[in-house]
């Protein structure tokens, strides 16, 4: 855990762009400074209170019927000045003490989404999330569980920073109002003067009752409320971990975009749900603040006919109760509130490390490898040194150049580097350097396929849009895929990922190569899952289909080496550097 120092800093950095730079900095200031205003005002409404306690309870001692009533209902002129009457107090207490808490609530859910929307774009953004995935810099710690950072710390980082910093400044100006006020007030005084019977415990405990009854009822639907959000940020947590355990799939496609679609619809749902708990909990705040209030008077009413029977004394006491309990509560706030500080640090320290792993993520991304679209169409790779992210070197200075309508099979031994140079040529892989020109229409389809949440459509056309495709062209392409059985549910909304097979998902990749009809595609081990007629059938499809694409082939099966002109081997000894070696043209299949 880093200092007090750059722990405020850090708190500072994530606070200060939605105040100060933000589209929305006008509306959150003027939020904020409403808030503020609202606990100032009840810290001195507060204040009044302890002066109107003074003059009602010496109004009682004194028997005095009119001025009683004028202070508990209208106003009343004392020798401290005009003071108003309770219910008039009271009904501007519960009014502000309501909407503070609703317009703190709405600048959380505000300062929310502007905060997860800036994560989302940035981790996102020249493929952050990928080279996160990849790197084992000790300086990334922290950055397990991006999910959980973005969803849960994001949310928990605005409420407890509100909740926090307007509690404390209530507390200090609290503390310097009724600090003067106890001073003035200290002295021995009695507690009425005369013991207190014990009638009192029992009405207190039918207040209780009352009250929790009524709260029972009123803040009912939040149980239900808070079921579904804790469902919805579920949802969202979890859309946000399919893109973790599928980032390669992602990248390959170029699917940032649509994840960012997907994304701010389920947060949509939170939203949507945030509002409903938020009225909700306005109600039940009328009801609480209320009962609060009346709590505050309910003693001394419930008392007032043994008072005026002359069977009780009383002075300032009340003032000085409530001065000294608002001075001792103010100078305990950081004791009360240490267990919430230290969980909000943690939560501080969690977002600024994921920030910084970010911005180095993506900084890694603009080093390294210089990736263009290639002017003609051809695959180049000029003086490319490719190597793993602890610096281990797997090529160096090698040139490569792939021409269109030539089909080339790359082999070699496992683990010697082949996925890692399909990367490269997909112009995603961030370790290295070097001039990677890549086909402007190429199609990446990877071992493990990326299958997005919703529809089979979707599923499909990704990262297209559904429109992209007609229906008729969607069904074809699952026929020659080898997939015509779920040519019915293509608009079926199911957990295609846990659905489909290893097999079938590797189909569902082929039909979607059907479907851009690119010029180029690459395959590694994209049909590894299936068996060797299948995967046979595969590339003849594809050979049919797509006469003019060529093939970039990861694989092992001479079947699969048939359907290419070229063999090219990666050869790599475990811990040396490696060679790409032209082998003897492979015969077109069939032949």
């Amino acid at each position: 855990m880093r200092g007090i120092g750059p722990f405020l800093k850090d708190a500072w950095q994530l606070t200060r762009p939605y105040f100060a730079s933000s589209e929305e900095r006008w509306s959150a200031r003027g939020i904020l400074a409403a808030i503020v205003a609202m606990n100032l005002m009840l810290v001195g409404l507060s204040v009044v209170l302890s002066f109107w306690r003074r003059e009602f309870y010496n109004a009682l001692q004194d028997k005095d019927w009119k001025a009683f009533m004028e202070l508990l209902f209208v106003y009343r002129h004392t020798p401290s000045g005009f003071m108003p009457g309770f219910c008039e107090v009271a009904a501007i207490f519960i009014l502000l003490s309501v909407y503070s808490v609703y317009l703190n609530q709405l600048l959380q859910i505000r300062w929310r989404r502007w905060l997860t929307r800036q994560f989302l774009h940035e981790w996102l953004a020249d493929r952050a999330y990928y080279n996160i995935s990849l790197t084992a810099d000790r300086e990334a710690v922290g950055t397990d569980n991006p999910d959980q950072r973005i969803s849960e710390d994001l949310r928990d980082f605005t409420r407890m920073a509100l909740t926090l910093s307007l509690d404390l400044l209530s507390n200090i100006v609290s503390l310097f109002s009724f600090i003067g006020i106890l001073w003035g007030l200290s002295g021995a005084v009695e507690a009425f003067g005369i013991p207190i019977p014990g009638y009192m415990v029992w009405v207190a405990l039918a207040y209780a009752l009352v009250g929790t009854t009524l709260t029972h009822l009123v803040g009912r639907p939040l149980t239900i409320l808070n079921f579904r959000q804790q469902r919805v940020e579920a949802d969202f947590r979890y859309a946000l971990v399919r893109i973790r355990e599928n980032m390669e799939g992602i990248a390959l496609h170029r699917g940032e975009q649509e994840e960012i679609v997907t994304l701010r619809q389920r947060f949509a749902e939170v939203i949507a749900n945030w509002w409903q708990i938020m009225n909700r909990t306005k109600l039940l705040n009328t009801l609480t603040n209320g009962y609060a209030q009346v709590a505050v008077i309910f003693p001394v009413v419930v008392a007032a006919p043994r008072y005026f029977a002359g069977s009780m004394q009383l002075g300032g006491l009340m003032q000085t109760v409530g001065a000294f309990g608002s001075v001792q509560s103010s100078m305990s706030w950081f004791v009360d509130s240490y267990a919430q500080l230290a969980q909000w640090r943690a939560i501080v320290e969690r977002l600024a490390t994921f920030h910084r792993a970010i911005v180095k993520a993506r900084a890694e991304n603009h080093g390294g490898f210089q990736a263009s679209v290639s002017p003609d169409g051809t695959l180049r790779l000029i003086d490319v040194t490719m190597t793993l992210p602890d610096g281990t070197k797997l090529l160096e200075g090698a040139d490569l150049m792939l021409t269109p309508g030539h089909s080339v099979v790359i082999t070699g031994r496992t683990g010697s580097g082949k996925s890692t140079l399909f990367r490269v040529m997909a112009g995603i892989w961030p370790f290295g350097h070097g001039t990677v020109e890549i086909p402007e229409n190429s199609f990446f389809l990877p071992q493990r396929p990326y299958i997005p949440l919703g529809s089979l459509r979707h599923v499909i056309t990704y990262p297209h849009a559904v429109e992209a495709f007609t229906h008729e062209e969607i069904v074809q392409a699952l026929v020659d895929a080898g997939l015509p059985k779920l040519c019915e549910r293509v608009g079926d909304d199911d957990n295609w990922p846990m659905r489909l097979s290893g097999g079938e998902q590797q189909r569902i990749a082929v039909a979607r190569a059907l479907l851009a009809k690119p010029d180029w595609i690459f395959l590694d081990e994209a049909t590894a899952s299936l068996d060797p007629k299948a995967e046979e059938d595969v590339y003849r499809i594809l050979r049919t289909r797509l006469p003019n694409a060529t093939l970039v082939s990861i694989a092992h099966r001479p079947s699969v080496a048939a359907f290419h002109d070229e063999r090219l081997v990666f050869q790599r000894d475990e811990g040396k550097t490696g060679t790409l070696v032209t082998s003897t043209p492979v015969p077109a299949a069939g032949e």
